[in-house]
């Protein structure tokens, strides 16, 4: 879906269902993005989102080490 160790969390409300999508690193829980899920398919845009997100976490991770 996005990279390794992402996951992807579902939460039934009363009209929707949401989704956070996130990675576990060794030290942190990362949210990558919570958006409301209206189809089967994850929409390409919170994909792409994602997964800048996640290079840009593992930038910084990789900088402090």
């Amino acid at each position: 879906m996005v990279g390794g160790q992402c996951h992807e969390l579902r939460i039934n409300d009363r009209d929707q269902t949401w989704r956070i999508v996130y990675h576990v690193a060794t030290d942190a829980v990362v949210i990558l993005d919570v958006f409301s899920k209206k189809t089967q398919a994850t929409p390409v845009q919170v994909l792409d989102v994602c997964r800048k997100r996640l290079a840009s976490y593992l930038r910084a991770a990789a900088e402090k080490e």
